[in-house]
């Protein structure tokens, strides 16, 4: 607001008043959506004198709604909390098993974001696996219809020598292409969103190698687990039969 002068002293006008900077706090930088180096600390009484819309507001206005406290010793923690319950006790004249106001610690706060991460993460796995085991199907489906499609060129291998074991590996392998070729691109689309994502948003994404690879393997564990049938499949027709089929 100031370029590189010295803010101290100087004037902003906030609203339809003039207020004189008296101090600037250090960086603090932006957490989540909020930017603490884009607010303006003013006194209670001059919000209240000047900036509440009536005196009727102004007289119910009259309360603070919230208290930050910080706690130089971190041991100290539960006997501040203790203190300063007793003493809103005291103060609005109310019983600890029915008081009109809430302690929250930064503690609490980060529990409850673990938890709600947590539940996140368990609906994510759950999404996860459900697309896995729809995915597997779809490709046992494609499988058994190729094995009906190539009847006769499985007969055909099969009569100038090739083994239930050569059949069964070559459909299996054909599977695990198909599953892999799906978890690549899956992977790059992933890991482009994310890119995007956090270049278009103000919320940074991190890609953790290790979820790449858990893409990969499981995309190739679907393959062979849901290609395993169909190519079982194939292997088990009769060489006569397969040769004969229309």
């Amino acid at each position: 607001m100031f370029g590189t002068a010295d803010p101290v002293g100087q004037t902003v006008q906030v609203g339809n008043f003039y207020l004189d900077v008296v101090g600037v706090f250090a960086p603090k930088g932006t957490v989540g959506t909020v930017d603490f180096d884009a607010r303006m600390y003013t006194p209670l009484s001059t919000v209240l004198q000047y900036y509440t819309p009536s005196r009727f507001a102004r007289f119910l206005g009259q309360r603070v709604q919230t208290i930050y406290v910080t706690v130089a010793d971190p041991k100290k923690m539960s006997d501040t909390i203790d203190q300063i319950t007793l003493l809103l006790e005291t103060r609005h004249k109310v019983s600890a098993t029915a008081p009109d106001f809430t302690i929250t610690t930064q503690q609490n706060i980060i529990t409850t974001q673990e938890s709600t991460t947590s539940a996140f993460r368990n609906l994510l796995a759950w999404v996860a696996g459900i697309s896995l085991i729809v995915g597997g199907i779809g490709i046992m489906n494609i499988m058994l219809v190729s094995v009906t499609e190539r009847t006769r060129e499985i007969g055909l291998r099969q009569s100038v020598g090739a083994t239930p074991n050569d059949i069964r590996w070559q459909f299996l392998s054909e599977a695990l292409l198909l599953s892999v070729i799906g978890g690549l691109i899956g992977i790059l689309v992933g890991v482009g969103g994310a890119w995007l994502f956090g270049a278009a948003g103000t919320l940074k994404t991190v890609v953790a190698p290790s979820s790449i690879f858990l893409a990969f393997f499981s995309a190739a564990a679907v393959g062979a687990f849901f290609g395993y049938y169909p190519a079982n499949q194939a292997a088990k027709l009769d060489p006569i039969d397969a040769l004969r089929h229309e």
